[in-house]
């Protein structure tokens, strides 16, 4: 696998197709987005890292301000900009309850989340995906994007099984947002 790494050393989705950069998810003020697991731009830890590389793949806790008064919903979307795809590989999308300003460790997981917290389908399968990038290829960013929306994402039960760039693209007004990075290279 390592070699396959350094074959695609250079191919990354890149920042650009992020959601973040998405022009319907702009917003005019920003949330601040962390974590008691890792700092900005720091190191994830193994434990939120996937199993089939030593992981644990549970969800780091996160934590957030609350948005403004008219937040009806908020859209969690994790992201690796530095796959070696097209876009960049979605690692969660989750719709929160408004009144919710965090989540403890592993509350993104598709068996068990958290009260308030609703998981959608993410690149495989539903829930937190942790970091597993290719033997070789470097240093990933795993991109965290809290999203305040002023209204619900329209589409009821049939978001549960809709891709996410759909779940991105039907995304009204943004409120607020913010955004936290982490960094995962596998050894």
């Amino acid at each position: 696998m390592a070699v396959l790494g350094k074959l695609l050393k250079n191919r990354r989705a890149g920042e650009a197709r992020l959601a973040w950069n998405a022009p319907n998810l702009a917003g005019p003020e920003t949330l601040a987005l962390h974590s008691p697991d890792f700092a900005d731009g720091a190191t994830i830890p193994i434990a939120y890292a996937a199993k089939r590389v030593g992981g644990q793949d549970i969800s780091p806790a996160l934590n957030w301000s609350a948005g403004p008064a008219r937040t009806a919903e908020l859209l969690l979307v994790v992201e690796d900009p530095d796959a070696p795809t097209a876009a960049p590989f979605v690692h969660c999308v989750a719709l929160l309850d408004p009144a919710v300003t965090g989540v403890g460790a592993g509350a993104l997981d598709p068996k068990n989340p958290a009260e308030g917290v609703r998981l959608l389908r993410s690149g495989i399968g539903r829930g937190y995906q942790g970091p597993a990038p290719i033997k070789g290829h470097g240093p990933h960013r795993y991109v965290f994007q809290l999203f305040a929306l002023a209204k619900p994402i329209p589409g009821g039960d049939t978001l549960d099984s809709a891709r996410p760039r759909d779940v991105l693209a039907a995304a009204g007004e943004v409120l607020a947002r913010g955004r936290l990075d982490g960094r995962y290279e596998r050894p």
